[in-house]
């Protein structure tokens, strides 16, 4: 029986102020904010949306999540 690698998922929340407020380009990347690395989605979420909430009152700061697990691994 062959054993299957389990793959491990991650999640980046980030943020910064952008050029445009509708794309995704920083307007100073060395300034981004990483607000942390999580193994589990819904935690990813909660300091998204935390994140999100304080920096609410300036349009030019934006969060993200990025799904690190689905660029270390993209044929998974």
């Amino acid at each position: 029986m062959e054993e299957k690698e389990t793959k491990q998922p991650l999640y980046l929340v980030m943020g910064g102020r952008v050029k445009d407020t509708r794309n995704l380009e920083f307007e100073d990347p060395e300034s981004i904010h990483v607000a942390g690395v999580y193994s589990d989605y819904d935690g990813a979420v909660e300091a998204w949306r935390g994140n999100a909430q304080r920096t609410v009152d300036d349009a030019a700061m934006k969060y993200v999540i990025v799904h690190l697990h689905k660029i270390l691994d993209p044929e998974a």
